[in-house]
């Protein structure tokens, strides 16, 4: 089993997109392992972005009671309804505000060998697939909120977080 650190909001890493990946071989099969044992070590845990793990790599798994699997340079490829709850991240703890999502998605991409794979799920399954997915993209959830939601994040970030960590 190998857990690794978590990246922590003001990590470059975060904020940046990640690379599509070409190679499906044995040092990918290595880091979706090491994503779920870090997704496992402590209960709780809905999904893990390579980028999370400091791996600039279109990867994630996640693990609800809906499924658990992963995906690698996964798209979303529909989208419905609408859904809000509480959201928070594994790279910016202690914190949770109601974050807007699609109710239902359906996302594509690839297994570790590079089989095709389609993940659809509702309610909780689908706002964890979101998140990922933004992971990859560079995006944080504190990203897609707007009004006083948004300004009582940032009041939170910057007090949870010194000024040259925050990278909001």
């Amino acid at each position: 089993m190998t857990t690794r650190p978590i990246r922590m909001l003001g990590d470059p890493v975060l904020r940046s997109p990640a690379a599509a990946v070409t190679a499906f071989d044995a040092a990918l099969r290595d880091l979706v392992r090491d994503l779920f044992d870090t997704l496992d070590a402590e209960p709780g845990r809905a999904g893990l972005a390579a980028p999370q793990l400091g791996v600039a790599a279109r990867v994630f798994v996640y693990g609800t009671r809906a499924g658990r699997g992963h995906l690698v340079n996964p798209q979303v490829a529909a989208s419905s309804g609408g859904q809000i709850g509480d959201e928070g991240c594994l790279s910016v703890p202690g914190l949770a505000f109601p974050t807007p999502r699609a109710l239902e998605v359906t996302v594509a991409g690839f297994d570790e060998r590079g089989e095709p794979v389609t993940v659809t799920g509702s309610g909780f399954l689908a706002r964890a697939l979101q998140h990922e997915c933004d992971h990859l993209d560079g995006v944080l959830y504190m990203d897609t909120l707007t009004g006083d939601v948004r300004r009582q994040a940032l009041r939170a970030v910057r007090a949870a977080f010194p000024p040259t960590r925050r990278g909001l």
